[in-house]
C-alpha cells in the first residue's frame, strides 16, 4: 500500500485556503486578507507552523483564534500536526491588509 504524498507547497496552498476560512469577529474579513499570518512553513513530515500576529496584544480573541487556526489546520488530511505562534513584531497595522481586504472594509 502506497502512502499518498503532496509536495510542501501544494499542501501549503491547502492550508491558506483554510486559513481564508477564519474570521476575525470584530471585522467581516478572513484573517489571511488581513494580514495577520506572517508565515506558514510545512517541513517534509507534514508538520505545520503557523507565525500570526493579531490586530491588538489584547485582543478578544487572543485565546481562542490561534487555536481555531490550529484546529483547523491540523484538520487537513496529511497535516501531522500544527503549531501557532503568536508574534508582535512587527505589529500589525493596516498597511498589512490585502486589496480585497481593503476594498471590502470600504478603505479604498
Amino acid at each position: 500500500m502506497s502512502e499518498i504524498t503532496m509536495d510542501t507547497t501544494e499542501l501549503g496552498e491547502k492550508i491558506v485556503k483554510v486559513l481564508k476560512t477564519v474570521y476575525d469577529p470584530e471585522i467581516p474579513v478572513d484573517i489571511y486578507e488581513l494580514g495577520l499570518i506572517y508565515d506558514v512553513l510545512v517541513n517534509e513530515d507534514y508538520e505545520v507552523k503557523i507565525l500570526m500576529t493579531l490586530t491588538t496584544p489584547n485582543c478578544p480573541v487572543a485565546e481562542t483564534l490561534p487555536v481555531e487556526v490550529e484546529d483547523k489546520v491540523k484538520s487537513i488530511k496529511l497535516v501531522k500536526d500544527a503549531e501557532v505562534e503568536i508574534t508582535f513584531d512587527p505589529p500589525w497595522t493596516q498597511d498589512l491588509m490585502s486589496e480585497e481586504a481593503k476594498l471590502e472594509l470600504g478603505m479604498l
